[in-house]
């Protein structure tokens, strides 16, 4: 309800049900009695005090940007997910917009950045670079105040396909390379593409486990088949809402 537009109000929903959804589905816990609970950075957990040991890493992460909402979930490694829509800037050049920016990118980044022969083609890989900074710092947790310049990322595979996934994109961490995290990227369509970090497990010698999975498009009955209610509906609730704006115009 705090959120000014009904779209941005839908898509933070839609990823709360997303969670409740699959630590219900994989946990067995009961729909109404997942504790979800945040971090001091913000990032949401799983707070079940009864859960088996061997569920207590369950991790999730979720966003929402352009026109998806998604949801990547691991039983036992770090996962953090950043989806983000290719546009062009609003109120600036593409130079400009890039100027504006130019210390959240490493020499090297920038230099794959505007070596694309399009400025589109520039858009989307500068894109694709924030959603792999964000899918990192997410599965991490440590918030926005995090260096992105000491997080350097090298592409091999430059195009994305929503057909397919890519996974050879290299990690540097303080120049670096950090071989024990995984980047998984793709596109869900023409102008959205999406980031998943893979972290090193965050129990003591416990073997990684990489299983490589496509997102699966969910329509909203399919999100809310099992779902229970938590609270008494409120009409005016209702009410304020159907008195926002859809969207920012």
């Amino acid at each position: 309800m705090k959120f000014v537009f009904k779209k941005d109000a839908k898509s933070a929903l839609i990823g709360r049900l997303l969670m409740r959804k699959v630590i219900s589905e994989f946990t067995q816990l009961p729909y109404n009695e997942v504790i979800l609970k945040r971090t001091e950075k913000g990032k949401p957990y799983l707070a079940n005090d009864s859960l088996e040991p061997s569920l207590r890493n369950f991790s999730f992460n979720i966003s929402h940007q352009g026109d998806f909402t998604v949801l990547a979930a691991e039983p036992l490694v770090q996962v953090g997910v950043d989806v983000m829509k290719t546009t062009y800037p609003g109120s600036s050049t593409v130079p400009g917009f890039f100027n504006t920016m130019r210390k959240q990118f490493t020499s090297y980044e920038w230099q794959t950045i505007k070596s694309q022969t399009t400025e589109w083609k520039q858009l989307e890989m500068f894109y694709r670079h924030w959603c792999l900074k964000e899918s990192y710092v997410k599965a991490t947790g440590v918030g926005i105040g995090h260096d992105l310049q000491a997080v350097e990322f090298q592409i091999n595979t430059n195009e994305l396909s929503p057909q397919a996934l890519t996974c050879d994109t290299q990690f540097f961490l303080d120049e670096n390379e950090m071989d024990e995290w995984r980047f998984e990227e793709t596109k869900l369509d023409d102008w959205h593409q999406v980031a998943v970090a893979l972290g090193p497990s965050r129990t003591i010698n416990e073997e990684k486990s990489f299983r490589i999975s496509k997102f699966k498009e969910l329509q909203f009955a399919d999100i809310v088949s099992s779902a229970i209610p938590l609270f008494p509906e409120e009409e005016s609730d209702w009410v304020a809402f159907q008195s926002k704006k859809e969207k920012n115009q």
